[in-house]
């Protein structure tokens, strides 16, 4: 129909009213019945609904299509959103009214703007697995990872990234403490093998090739393998480091005794000060390189053996050398020997040739320790016997101190040997206590051991028993001294008494007081009462050392019995009396 349509110049512009009256014109011309018309109308009214109906269901799909599009492009939107962790967005557009093609259009900006974030987020998560992958299989040790990282879609928001960026500075923290502690290592088995003469380049290498020093730090190995086996090479040569110290000492000191034993020249000596500088030192203080190489340790033991080969043809000197050792730590013990029969000994043992020299001196060495041991087992004892003896010596010299009557005087150096009798009669007051503390640790020694605790040959416990008993008669005997003394002085007081208290028979009992020349002395030269009473003293003191005893005093003859309130007054007066001769 359309195709005749066109072909009609007659058709134009037609309508549908047109046209169907055009088509009227025809039938008319035609002849066409009515029932024809009728189905011709109906069939065309049939095409007319086929054609509308077709293009209504296009249009339908099309707009099925558009709000399916719609729907997953709001879908997409809300997805990308929750990937990139956002909540909302700039671009997309508030209201959501207008055709489904203007709501497209309104929506299609924002994804294309959230796509090309969401492709550069996922780069940044990319990059960061990367990294990650990268120190993780540096630390595992496996450096060939050329698979992309995966990185999860469903999840790209700045949280999660950041969490990421926080597990990478960790993992980059991790790395640079184990590069440093590789580092460490390195440094330590350096000069390690320095000081022990060995090859460093070989011995790290041996860990890792990427160890040594011609690569950079950021390309040495920081596996936990790694790690493992330089920990291991470090403990190795530090036990090796010990080790050689040790025997290099021990040599050290075999070469000093055999240098003391012989006499060895400084000149001599001063050729192996590389080998004698670390006697005492210690593990970490041996720095030197080649400190403790092996050739010097051999150089030490070629040495050590000379001089023992040399040793057993000076063997007389040095084991009467040893000799006069053990006698001089007996001595300081004071333990009793026969140096005499053991020098004896020794020559005889010598010159029969049935002992080896080595087997000698090391029996005289066992000898020497076991005398050290003995001497220190009796120290403390032998310490508070000179604290004894020492103290025993002060209380003689108090005893003479004692005993000097000018003791006293204003002479020459008197206050420094009155402080030392303060110190001396401190120190005598602790001999007691210190001889129970002799005794008791004494006899703790005895039955530990089961011998006699002996000085200088004489038993311990005698001489401090003998020590009582002389101190007991001492104090004994002082205890009489001052009996006999307080007997005399009461004596004499007694005699004072009675000499005071006998009435003159020249003056009536009755009579208090004399006045005028007789209260100082008589008229013709009777000496006054004071003065007669210090000559009687005199006079007695003398008779009783010269074995005559006067137990009876005769009153002057000018004696007045007074009472004792005038007697003080009288005797105030006669002062000047008593004092002249």
């Amino acid at each position: 129909m359309a195709v005749t349509d066109a072909q009609n110049p007659l058709v134009g512009e037609a309508t549908c009213g047109t046209l169907l009256q055009k088509l009227q014109e025809i039938w008319d011309e035609v002849g066409e019945s009515d029932e024809d018309r009728d189905k011709m109308l109906i069939q065309i009214e049939q095409e007319c609904l086929d054609v509308y109906k077709k293009k209504v269901e296009q249009a339908a799909k099309s707009r099925v299509q558009l709000l399916e599009a719609l729907s997953d492009a709001k879908i997409e939107l809300a997805r990308l959103l929750s990937a990139l962790g956002e909540k909302s967005f700039a671009g997309i557009p508030e209201k959501t009214s207008g055709t489904i093609k203007e709501q497209l259009a309104a929506i299609a900006p924002a994804l294309e703007q959230l796509w090309e974030q969401k492709a550069e987020r996922v780069k940044e998560f990319s990059d960061v697995h990367s990294q990650i992958q990268k120190i993780c299989g540096e630390i595992a040790g496996n450096l060939n990872i050329n698979d992309a990282p995966a990185v999860d879609e469903a999840d790209l928001s700045l949280k999660k990234l950041d969490e990421y960026h926080a597990q990478l500075q960790e993992l980059q923290k991790e790395k640079s403490g184990r590069l440093h502690k590789v580092l460490e290592f390195v440094s330590s088995v350096h000069d390690l093998c320095a000081v022990l003469g060995m090859d460093f380049f070989s011995t790290v290498t041996d860990v890792h090739p990427s160890l040594i020093d011609s690569t950079g730090a950021q390309s040495k190995s920081i596996s936990n393998d790694t790690l493992a086996r330089l920990a291991k090479t470090v403990l190795a040569l530090k036990e090796d480091k010990k080790q050689r110290l040790h025997k290099l000492q021990e040599l050290t000191n075999q070469l000093i005794d055999l240098w003391n034993l012989m006499d060895t020249p400084m000149e001599e000596r001063k050729l192996f000060d590389h080998v004698t500088c670390n006697m005492l030192a210690s593990v970490d203080e041996v720095a030197v390189p080649g400190a403790l190489a092996l050739d010097l340790i051999e150089q030490a033991e070629v040495e050590v053996e000379r001089l023992d080969q040399l040793k057993a043809s000076r063997m007389k000197e040095i084991a009467f050398r040893k000799q006069a050792e053990l006698e001089e730590i007996y001595v300081h013990a004071h333990i009793e020997i026969d140096p005499e029969a053991a020098r004896e000994k020794i020559m005889t043992l010598i010159d029969s040739g049935n002992v080896e020299p080595t087997e000698l001196l090391a029996d005289m060495d066992n000898q020497i320790s076991r005398a050290k041991e003995e001497a220190l087992s009796r120290k403390e004892i032998l310490d508070k016997v000179e604290k004894w003896m020492s103290a025993c010596e002060e209380e003689s010299w108090l005893e003479d101190y004692n005993r000097d009557e000018n003791r006293y005087n204003a002479s020459r150096g008197a206050h420094l040997n009155l402080k030392r009798a303060e110190k001396a009669r401190i120190l005598v007051n602790k001999i007691p206590a210190l001889v129970d503390t002799l005794v008791a640790k004494t006899r703790a020694w005895e039955e530990d051991r089961g011998i006699q605790f002996a000085y200088d040959g004489v038993p311990l416990l005698a001489m401090l028993d003998e020590y009582a008993m002389l101190r007991q008669e001492r104090e004994e005997e002082k205890r009489r001294m001052r009996d006999q003394k307080k007997f005399h002085e009461q004596q004499n007081t007694e005699q004072d008494t009675i000499f005071s208290a006998r009435p003159s028979p020249a003056r009536p009992v009755g009579t208090k007081k004399v006045v005028g020349p007789r209260a100082n002395g008589s008229a013709n030269g009777t000496p006054s009462r004071r003065l007669s009473l210090n000559s009687n003293q005199n006079g007695s003191s003398s008779a009783t050392k010269g074995g005559r005893r006067d137990n009876r005093l005769s009153a002057p003859v000018n004696y007045v019995s007074i009472s004792k309130d005038d007697a003080a007054s009288h005797f105030s007066g006669t002062d000047t009396v008593s004092a002249s001769p």
